[in-house]
């Protein structure tokens, strides 16, 4: 078991529950995901299988989402699920409104994490220190969101505004709708969420948890998964230099310090960083 799986993570259940349901299902221990998703987000989970999981960290930071902002509500966890800490009336906002406060949030952007996020702060998850009543203070962080689209609107008491957001890694969407109802001065919360892209996988081609066993197990190649790096297939004398440590050379390769995904005989054999003309072993694979 190499390789990639696409899978669909269901609602009310926590990334960690969705690895430790595919351990039990295919006899697997190494088994690990990119990108976590909150228990009531839904959607694209990549997971790898095996020694795939040395590649997580090459994964594409790139990410889409459908996410739903409700209005009109602030909440303790930034989403519908924490406590209630305001309500007001929103019936007054509108699409233009809201279309007018729209591109602050594009591009390079500061943004304070939530509360209840799985950052660690003095060596203790923030979610575990607000559970435990304290009040910690964390540094916003520059996140970069490429474009936000609006796909519905509903007016009324509590307003609700549908929306795609590409971003890169480390934006929290739950933040974007916290900062969003703020800006507009009616306070608003993310009512759901759904990732329909990440790490290069798309929601139309995902996997339910449900249909996976060692019968079904959609599994995808690096190559594949990993297509947004470049890719060196080596020969037999470049693969006995590769697996002693040793640079090989290659041509084309791109500039220096750049991560290149090696293979031969199109399996991957790893990850490499280029020094030039010479690719340099970061990951080491055994075809």
């Amino acid at each position: 078991m190499f390789g990639f799986l696409n899978l669909n993570k269901p609602a009310g259940c926590t990334s960690h529950d969705c690895i430790n349901e595919l351990r039990k299902r295919l006899r697997l221990k190494r088994i690990g995901h990119g990108g976590t998703l909150d228990p009531m987000a839904t959607g694209v989970l990549p997971i790898a299988l095996g020694a795939a999981t040395r590649l997580l960290p090459y994964l594409s930071d790139r990410k889409a989402y459908i996410g739903t902002v409700r209005f009109g509500i602030t909440t303790t966890t930034d989403d519908i699920t924490g406590d209630i800490c305001q309500e007001q009336s929103a019936s007054h906002l509108t699409l233009e409104a809201i279309e007018e406060q729209l591109p602050q949030f594009i591009g390079q952007i500061e943004q304070y994490p939530p509360a209840y996020s799985a950052i660690q702060v003095d060596g203790q998850r923030l979610y575990a220190r607000a559970r435990a009543g304290e009040v910690v203070s964390v540094p916003p962080r520059i996140v970069e969101v490429y474009s936000i689209d609006v796909l519905d609107w509903q007016a009324g008491y509590y307003p609700v505004l549908t929306l795609r957001i590409t971003c890169g890694g480390g934006t929290y969407i739950r933040a974007l709708a916290r900062d969003l109802g703020t800006a507009l001065g009616v306070g608003g919360t993310l009512a759901a969420l759904q990732r329909i892209e990440s790490g290069g996988l798309r929601i139309e081609e995902s996997h339910s948890l449900e249909s996976i066993s060692p019968e079904h197990l959609p599994l995808r190649p690096p190559q594949a998964v990993l297509s947004h790096l470049p890719w060196l297939e080596l020969n037999e004398v470049q693969l006995n230099d590769w697996y002693h440590g040793r640079a090989v050379i290659g041509e084309g390769l791109p500039p220096a310090e750049s991560f290149v995904g090696v293979t031969f005989a199109a399996t991957c054999v790893g990850i490499g960083v280029s020094g030039g003309d010479r690719l340099h072993p970061k990951v080491v694979l055994k075809a």
